[in-house]
């Protein structure tokens, strides 16, 4: 495993927990050697994630879309930042950049990337180790949900065995990369 794609809210959250994982996990990130790939923003979780892995020496890339680039500003110091059209083509690249991937507390397009590479994971596209870091419990309401639709018959692998799932950065990273 060489790298992380880590989906996160640009927010810091209303509780500090949140950002003390994101700062945690950029730490592990770049104390494992493991490059961190994320939306490259400088504002909330996005920003502490990015600063604590460079904190550390490691190397961060940035992937966002041209609409975003043209009104919001983006960090600094990352490696590499790439700016795609569309998002599609943003997700996509993610995708290809990462050996797995990590959802901490964040909004709507923290749901929907990370429902999207554990949807194309399911669908057998790829085979990457798909998780939730589930911070102040944030992501037990998914599970669930989740829980509920295996119950039902609507999920091709148990949800348990499909994502992995942890409370803080450090053992989401060991669990992660015994899985790949």
């Amino acid at each position: 495993m060489k790298s992380v794609c880590i989906f996160l809210g640009s927010n810091p959250g209303n509780n500090p927990a949140y950002m003390e994982a994101a700062d945690l996990m950029g730490r592990e990130l770049a104390q494992r050697g493991l490059t961190c790939v994320y939306g490259g923003s400088c504002t909330g979780m996005m920003n502490q994630l990015a600063e604590s892995a460079l904190a550390e020496g490691g190397k961060v890339i940035g992937v966002t879309v041209q609409a975003l680039k043209d009104k919001e500003e983006f960090h600094k110091g990352l490696t590499e930042l790439y700016v795609k059209p569309t998002m599609h083509e943003r997700k996509k690249l993610m995708i290809e950049l990462a050996d797995a991937f990590i959802a901490l507390p964040g909004g709507v397009g923290t749901f929907e990337e990370f429902f999207e590479v554990y949807t194309l994971k399911q669908l057998g596209f790829h085979d990457k180790p798909c998780g939730l870091l589930n911070v102040n419990r944030f992501y037990s309401p998914v599970e669930s949900m989740m829980g509920v639709a295996e119950a039902e018959g609507f999920l091709k692998e148990p949800y348990g065995q499909a994502v992995i799932q942890a409370e803080d950065p450090k053992t989401m990273l060991d669990l992660i990369m015994t899985a790949s």
